[in-house]
C-alpha cells in the first residue's frame, strides 16, 4: 500500500561538482540550499542581494551584477535610524551609509568577479506578487507605509520576457552556463491563500516556458512539488506552518544530490564529511599527545584531498587543527 504519491524525477538535469562555480539567487529556500552546497564544499556565492523574492527584482540585481554597478549613498534612502536600499533584504542597511555601502559593493564586486565563469545559475522565485514605486518594481520595501507603493501580480508573459533577454545575453557570454530554475515551497499566506496559489501558478507557467525556449540551457527542479506533493504534510513545516521544517529542507537536499550532483561530487561530499565529523570529535584529553596525532591525521587527510582536489577549501578546518596542534 502506497502512503505517499512520489514526484516524477526529472532526466537530463545538469550534473554539479565542486569544482563547479555556483551562483545562488532568490528566495529564503536558495538560501538554504546554498548552505547546503556550501557544506559539501561547493564553490558557491549565495544572495549577494540578499533574500529576493519576485523574479523582477532577481533579474535586476542579476543585471547590476552584469554591469558591475557601484552603488552610492543616491542609491539608499534613511528610514526609521537605517539607510536601506530597495534592491537588498535588511542585512544589507546599516546605521550609517558608508557602513551600507561597504556591504553592498563587497557582495556586489565578489558576485561581478565570477558571473562570466558560472557554471551553473540557481534561481528561486518566491513569488509573483510585487510592489512598485514610481514606476518601478522594488525588492524590499523595508517596512514603509504601504501607500508609498502599488501591489500587482506579475503576469507569465512579463516574466519570460524579462528572462529571454537575461538569459539570451548570459548564455551567449557564457555558453558553458546552466540555469537551474526552482519556485520556493515557502507559502506567502499574506498574500491570501488563494492569491499564493495564483502566484506560484504564475511562476510555474513562466518557468515551463522558459525551460521550453532554452532546451539544453535551462531546467527544473522540482523542490515546490516535493514538499507540496510528495511530503504534503503539516509535519514538514516549521512552527509557522510556512517554512519548510529542516527534515523537510534535507529531504529535498537529498533529491537534489541524487538528481543534480555527479558520482565524484557525492565521493568528495562523504570524504569531506569524515573530515568534519573528525574535528566534532570531543577530546577526553586536548593536551595529551593521543589527540595531538589524532589532529595531525586530520590535516594529513586535509593535505591528501587537497591533492586530489586543489579546489576544495579546508583552510578553516586545517586552521582549526594547527592552532589546537600548537596549543
Amino acid at each position: 500500500m502506497d502512503f505517499f504519491t512520489p514526484v516524477e524525477l526529472p532526466s537530463g538535469m545538469p550534473r554539479l561538482s565542486q569544482s563547479d562555480e555556483l551562483l545562488l539567487m532568490g528566495s529564503c529556500f536558495a538560501t538554504h540550499i546554498g548552505e547546503c552546497l556550501t557544506h559539501a564544499k561547493f564553490r558557491t556565492d549565495v544572495n549577494p542581494f540578499g533574500i529576493l523574492y519576485n523574479p523582477l527584482s532577481i533579474s535586476a540585481a542579476l543585471r547590476e551584477v552584469v554591469a558591475d554597478k557601484v552603488y552610492t549613498e543616491d542609491d539608499l534612502f534613511f528610514f526609521r535610524g537605517c539607510w536601506h536600499s530597495s534592491m537588498h533584504h535588511g542585512d544589507f542597511s546599516a546605521s550609517s551609509a558608508p557602513d551600507a555601502l561597504r556591504h553592498i559593493n563587497t557582495r556586489l564586486r565578489a558576485a561581478h568577479a565570477r558571473i562570466h565563469r558560472l557554471d551553473c545559475l540557481m534561481l528561486t522565485f518566491g513569488t509573483a506578487w510585487v510592489y512598485e514605486q514610481a514606476g518601478h518594481v522594488v525588492a524590499n520595501c523595508h517596512k514603509q507605509p504601504d501607500t508609498l507603493f502599488t501591489r500587482r501580480r506579475l503576469s507569465v508573459q512579463e516574466i519570460v520576457a524579462d528572462y529571454t533577454s537575461l538569459l539570451s545575453r548570459l548564455t551567449a557570454r557564457n555558453p558553458k552556463l546552466r540555469v537551474l530554475l526552482t519556485v520556493s515551497p515557502i507559502r506567502h499566506v499574506r498574500d491570501g491563500m488563494h492569491a499564493n496559489q495564483l502566484s506560484k501558478a504564475v511562476l510555474l507557467m513562466a518557468v515551463d516556458q522558459l525551460c521550453e525556449a532554452f532546451p539544453g540551457q535551462v531546467f527544473y527542479f522540482p523542490a515546490y512539488e516535493f514538499l507540496l506533493d510528495e511530503l504534503r504534510d503539516y509535519r514538514f513545516y516549521a512552527e509557522d506552518m510556512v517554512h519548510p521544517s529542516a527534515q523537510a529542507v534535507g529531504f529535498v537536499w537529498e533529491k537534489f544530490v541524487q538528481l543534480c550532483l555527479s558520482d565524484e561530487a557525492r565521493d568528495i561530499m562523504q570524504e569531506t564529511e569524515r573530515v568534519r565529523k573528525a574535528l566534532s570529535h570531543k577530546p577526553f584529553r586536548p593536551d595529551s599527545a593521543e589527540h595531538k596525532h589524532f589532529l595531525e591525521q586530520i590535516v594529513l587527510k586535509i593535505d591528501r584531498l587537497n591533492q586530489k582536489y586543489p579546489y576544495l577549501d579546508f583552510q578553516n578546518e586545517k586552521e582549526i587543527c594547527l592552532i589546537q596542534l600548537k596549543e
